[in-house]
């Protein structure tokens, strides 16, 4: 089991549960959008406005960023702890990856929220 500071008290029971709960989301979501497509007549602008201007489909398309966020959280998180030994260089690198990731998501509820 991981001992250091970067670990953050999690486990790896705790990663593997989370990585296959985002992994069931993101399949979910893309097969919403596949039903989406097959059952669309015809799919221009305004079609395409409305599916993602309707309520379930912008809490739904957060949930997948989040879950895509958490995905790459915890990988980053392992191919650091794996690969970069000098802790100063980990936490730097692990600093600017969750900055990163939370930019990211304030960008995708922008996005999906905003105007």
């Amino acid at each position: 089991m991981v001992n250091n500071v970067s670990a953050l008290g999690r486990n790896g029971v705790h990663d593997w549960l989370l990585l296959r709960a985002a992994a069931i989301v993101i399949t979910l979501y893309i097969l919403y959008i596949i039903g989406f497509v097959a059952m669309a007549q015809e799919i221009n602008f305004e079609v395409w406005h409305g599916f993602f201007a309707s309520s379930i489909t912008k809490v739904f398309t957060l949930l997948t960023l989040l879950s895509i966020l958490v995905h790459a959280w915890i990988g980053m998180w392992q191919v650091l702890t794996d690969y970069v030994k000098p802790l100063a260089v980990r936490l730097v690198l692990q600093l600017a990856i969750v900055v990163t990731l939370v930019v990211y998501l304030l960008y995708g509820t922008l996005v999906v929220w905003g105007a």
